[in-house]
């Protein structure tokens, strides 16, 4: 077992750390330990002077010039741009539209028509539920056998055959932050003459990433974890540029259409990724998005994804020294490199642990039946806030605090 580390080592660690002054870039509030950003982003701190300027300048005095005086019709490619650059797209491959599940829909329809002869959607038990249940709608649909692998990378690499149209899988699993290899299936899949689509909601904006070097044909992802853009913000959809005059997505909407002020009735899609709009943007949401965005500006994600592993590393080896004895299991990969940005550890009374843990101002969540998940955002996350989260988990149990009413009672959103 480890040597113990104590808080005076976690401070040193802060002191040390090259990325610490970001943490300057977000509002965190007094008293707060916040480690779910791997489901809400912190609010970047520049963020809420940009959207002022839009409600009064752009929206109150601008109004509907402001498309062309402020450039509202080129945010989303503007915005997919910058999110291309966090995930190693071109510019040209990434626009911003909708929501996530809304964008799976729009390419596993596209993807499944783009490749006939097949008539199977490949996933995985235990995917994030709106992308199975958007397969199965998809499957439905189209009139396609939905085909479930388990959670191994071994059995979806089994799972791959002359009929498998579309692999649909989440990039990093929500619940135990392991990490799929991307290469070595989408090689495989190619290799089988399917499709693949990649959900990064968990991955973009903590780990590197590489869609070109993964040969990665189609990827979606939500703008609101890692990425900071606030609430429901818009989602964003990659598709690799060999594939894009193939594609016809689904939900044919004007802003999709090769000529969208022309106003003629048939339609026609697009050329490139601008295909996959489809309505108006929700443009207060999409700026917020776009300026969020600037956190990463001058950031390595080298450097990011290292302080991630460090993070993880020692909320792993002060949980193993401190929390086993109270019934605590550790849920994600112990091995590093297949190991998101985050850390889970189970236990039977793990809601009531995680409402007496928020009850203190440090911040994580639920996910049912026993998961108490710890985002570990390296934009803001500190070395010292991980130590003082395991200190509290210990004296939660110590004390049984966990077990009194309020703890106790479910809440609607976990």
């Amino acid at each position: 077992m480890a040597e113990p580390i104590g808080r005076r080592e976690c401070i040193a660690l802060d002191d040390a750390d090259g990325l610490r002054a970001l943490r300057d870039r977000f509002v965190i509030p007094d008293g707060v330990t916040y480690l779910d950003g791997n489901s809400l982003g912190a609010l970047p701190r520049h963020v809420p002077e940009r959207l002022k300027r839009v409600i009064e300048d752009e929206w109150g005095r601008g109004l509907i010039r402001s498309w062309n005086d402020a450039g509202w019709i080129g945010a989303a490619r503007r915005t997919g741009a910058r999110i291309a650059a966090l995930i190693g797209a071109d510019a040209d491959e990434v626009t911003v539209a909708d929501s996530t599940s809304v964008n799976l829909f729009k390419l596993l329809v596209a993807a499944m028509r783009a490749n006939p002869g097949r008539n199977v959607l490949l996933t995985q038990h235990g995917n994030f539920p709106t992308d199975l249940y958007v397969a199965q709608g998809v499957a439905e649909l189209v009139g396609a056998q939905l085909r479930h692998a388990g959670l191994d990378p071994a059995s979806v690499l089994d799972a791959l055959d002359d009929r498998v149209a579309v692999l649909a899988l989440t990039h990093v699993d929500f619940r135990s932050g392991r990490i799929l290899p991307m290469r070595e299936i989408t090689a495989a899949a190619h290799a089988a003459g399917a499709l693949t689509l990649w959900d990064l909601s968990h991955s973009a904006g903590a780990l590197h990433l590489d869609l070109g070097a993964a040969s990665a044909d189609l990827a979606v992802g939500c703008g609101y974890k890692y990425l900071n853009g606030g609430p429901g913000a818009p989602a964003y959809s990659f598709v690799a540029r060999r594939l894009q005059q193939a594609l016809r997505q689904p939900l044919t909407g004007w802003l999709g259409h090769a000529d969208p002020f022309a106003f003629c009735e048939g339609y026609a899609p697009a050329p490139g990724i601008d295909r996959m709009q489809c309505g108006t943007p929700p443009m207060l949401s999409l700026l917020a998005l776009e300026s969020a965005l600037d956190v990463f500006d001058g950031v390595d994600i080298a450097a990011l994804r290292a302080k991630s592993v460090a993070l993880s590393e020692l909320f792993i080896r002060l949980a193993d020294t401190t929390l086993e004895a109270h019934g605590f299991e550790l849920l994600s990969p112990r091995d590093a490199p297949i190991r998101g940005s985050q850390v889970s550890l189970t236990h039977p009374q793990g809601y009531a642990i995680m409402q007496a843990l928020i009850g203190r101002g440090i911040i994580g969540d639920f996910r049912a039946p026993d998961i108490l998940r710890f985002g570990l955002a390296p934009l803001y996350v500190r070395f010292v806030d991980v130590f003082d989260t395991v200190e509290a988990i210990g004296s939660i149990m110590r004390g049984g605090e966990w077990n009194r009413p309020q703890h106790l009672s479910r809440k609607p959103v976990t």
